[in-house]
């Protein structure tokens, strides 16, 4: 592998260099040979074979089988180590902590969840964490010292400036001044804090619809409605990190709100969040409204008025496109990204059909065009967005071997 411009170009440089190159490829493509591996690297087979030699020794890499019908050495596949390394991702809902692990390859070896009912003061907040991490961590069969980093999610931001909680009221317990503090003491390795829909849209990057965009909006429509931003392949968090907290964005079509903060709402989440479908649905005259936490009731309805063919299941779709395409004319007129991602259980459940709408009311509201597409990671995409921020980061200290 050649040296980018500025490494210098010692052995040890190089060497590591081509050790992560190797490591990268059998994450991505699973068990290759050392022939393989000298191929996609440009390396001779002397080296490759070097190369593989020292990262299993260093625990890194495992032999693993052979090529089929292949005879020799040349035909011992290698891959990660699963074991070199393990993650922590937590999801953070008014409902329930959920958390997982997952091995340095980046599979999930075991989910946890806890129960959060009620309103919670900073020690309870602490104690689930605690124990659904826990959970997880018996569950994989690990010990708590054995997970190198994790990830939070939650709705709203942590204030780099104050360190507390802000943009997420609803979120009872996790605004004290001392939280970090306390879930730091309580938890003995790095951790991080992201906002859920940041995490959703890196999940997107890495894993789905979002994979080689480097500006992209992702649209996310569950409990609440907000907005990841990803300009020139980073997330904008923002000075006090709420870019992205399109919910209380004032548009045409609803009510002004003042004091946003305080009603943990705003125009946009009035005309197009969650709560605003059951409503819409009944006076459209649309009969079984289902009834329950808003998220599932929308995806709820989104889903049959998708499958159904009927004026009044029509109309609902239409309707929520033409809001949902309101907000976003703003944020592309602003941004103009090459993409945009639609995302949430309440955006999902429409499939093809609500995306074909949306675009087409967006392309009458807006100057820019950018496509519009249905996100591909569906199952938990907050856990599985904190746990790919974990994995990259750990990833970059493992797979040193320059050290």
């Amino acid at each position: 592998m050649a040296g980018t411009a500025g490494t210098p170009g010692t052995p040890r440089v190089l060497r590591a260099m081509n050790d992560r190159a190797a490591l990268d490829l059998l994450l991505e493509h699973g068990p290759l040979s050392r022939t393989r591996i000298g191929k996609l690297t440009g390396l001779s087979k002397p080296t490759a074979s070097q190369l593989l030699a020292r990262l299993e020794a260093a625990g890194l890499v495992l032999a693993t089988g052979t090529s089929e019908g292949r005879p020799g050495p040349s035909a011992q596949l290698y891959e990660v180590n699963p074991a070199a390394a393990h993650v922590a991702g937590l999801d953070v809902t008014p409902g329930r902590v959920l958390a997982a692990v997952a091995d340095i390859t980046g599979r999930t070896v075991a989910t946890h969840e806890v129960p959060t009912p009620g309103r919670r003061a900073a020690g309870s907040v602490v104690r689930q964490v605690t124990d659904a991490l826990d959970g997880a961590v018996k569950a994989a069969g690990l010990a708590r010292d054995d997970v190198r980093r994790i990830v939070v999610g939650t709705p709203g931001a942590f204030d780099p400036g104050t360190g507390r909680l802000r943009y997420a009221s609803h979120l009872p317990g996790w605004h004290s001044p001392s939280l970090l503090d306390e879930l730091a003491a309580a938890l003995p390795v790095p951790v991080e804090y992201e906002n859920d829909v940041n995490l959703v849209a890196l999940a997107e990057q890495r894993l789905g619809a979002a994979r080689g965009h480097e500006d992209f909006v992702l649209l996310w429509n569950q409990e609440g409605l907000g907005a990841a931003l990803v300009l020139g392949g980073r997330l904008h968090r923002g000075w006090t990190g709420g870019a992205g907290e399109v919910g209380f964005l004032p548009v045409p079509g609803a009510p002004l709100v003042r004091h946003v903060t305080k009603a943990n709402s705003g125009g946009y989440q009035e005309l197009a969040g969650s709560q605003a479908l059951p409503r819409l649905a009944r006076e459209l005259g649309l009969a079984d409204v289902p009834s329950g936490p808003y998220a599932e009731a929308a995806a709820a309805l989104v889903a049959r008025a998708a499958a159904e063919d009927s004026d009044a299941h029509r109309q609902l779709l239409r309707t929520y496109a033409t809001r949902l395409a309101t907000g976003l004319a703003s944020l592309v007129s602003v941004l103009d990204p090459e993409l945009v991602v639609l995302s949430g259980a309440a955006l999902t459940a429409g499939g093809e059909v609500l995306r074909a709408l949306v675009q087409a009311e967006l392309e009458e509201l807006a100057a820019s065009r950018p496509k519009l597409v249905v996100g591909d990671v569906q199952e938990h995409p907050v856990l599985r967005g904190a746990l790919e921020s974990a994995l990259a980061a750990t990833r970059d200290e493992v797979f040193d071997t320059s050290r």
